[in-house]
């Protein structure tokens, strides 16, 4: 039976607000919740980005049940990979063992801010393949030193292991992500219901692990409001990959999005309360092997009317799935 999480988007909304989100989440029957990290929100009316750790240090300690996971971190560019490891031993000591680290290659709109350039695509690749070593090395106790193509790191170990380890997660979008989260990673992470991701995660050691995908939402009683907030916060989203990795700030998102219509939102997004069409595109990843679905609830201010409605229609029209 697929599991079905809540997303706590830093992009939407401050930290105090946040944490109540993910408390009033965990209540509504949630079986797990993900964090983003980022260091800009995607576009100026989202109107946010407060720090996703310190947001989920705070989570740890506000919850009891609900699971925790970054969607994703970037652990090669705003963050050195042993500061990472150090992080996530952290997080997963506070929250009593039911933390997840979601990595990714990243996004030039987070990782400019240090001012160290932006790499291709392929060595972006190559960076997140030996962090994850650096990380997974840490993770197994003891000192660790290496000097690799991309990071170095002198003497390094974590004083505070947790005695369940750490899962680590990879997002992938192609072929060479798969062939990385396949040999090195315990659970898959991807945004669209692509049947040819898993397939290839499966053909390099994932089979058998977790798969997790991620779907925007937006409800409201109002549909046409829903479609129009949709469109204000989340137009970004239709860009695809390629292009929302490479953008460097909201300005940019902002003109790159120029065209889109609120229409292509509402055909892309599930807008308004129909259960049954948010049900249909959950199903699109069931269908395509996920076994772990997280919502996120477009709108900042949106979130507990949201979760009142899917505690008592959405998640039980989604556990009949």
């Amino acid at each position: 039976m697929a599991q079905f999480g809540y997303t706590m988007m830093t992009e939407q909304s401050g930290p105090r607000e946040l944490v109540e989100d993910v408390v009033a989440a965990e209540r509504a029957g949630f079986d797990f919740s993900v964090t983003s990290d980022h260091y800009f929100p995607w576009l100026d009316s989202q109107g946010h980005a407060p720090y996703a750790w310190s947001v989920l240090g705070a989570a740890a300690q506000a919850t009891s049940a609900i699971r925790l996971m970054t969607y994703v971190t970037c652990p090669t560019t705003r963050y050195h990979p042993a500061v990472v490891a150090q992080k996530a031993a952290t997080l997963q000591l506070l929250s009593e063992g039911r933390f997840r680290l979601g990595l990714g290659s990243g996004e030039n709109l987070n990782e400019h801010v240090v001012g160290r350039g932006w790499p291709a695509a392929q060595v972006r690749l190559e960076m997140l393949e030996e962090a994850v070593e650096i990380i997974t090395a840490l993770f197994d106790g003891g000192y660790v030193s290496r000097r690799g193509t991309h990071f170095d790191v002198d003497n390094a170990k974590l004083w505070d292991l947790p005695e369940t380890r750490v899962p680590i997660g990879i997002a992938v979008s192609g072929q060479r992500s798969c062939e990385i989260a396949g040999r090195l990673a315990d659970l898959v992470i991807a945004t669209e219901p692509e049947q040819e991701l898993l397939t290839a995660f499966d053909r390099h050691g994932g089979g058998g692990k977790p798969r997790v995908g991620q779907l925007p939402v937006c409800y409201d009683t109002d549909r046409d409001a829903a479609v129009e907030r949709a469109h204000d916060q989340f137009r970004w989203s239709v860009g695809g990959w390629k292009v929302n990795s490479e953008l460097p700030n909201p300005a940019a998102f902002d003109q790159a999005t120029e065209y889109v219509r609120p229409d292509d939102v509402a055909r892309a997004i599930p807008c308004g309360d129909d259960v049954e069409q948010f049900v249909d595109a959950v199903r699109a990843y069931t269908e395509a092997g996920f076994t772990e679905i997280a919502l996120v609830q477009i709108g900042g201010a949106h979130q507990r009317p949201f979760l009142s409605w899917a505690q008592d229609k959405l998640l039980p029209a989604l556990r009949e799935l």
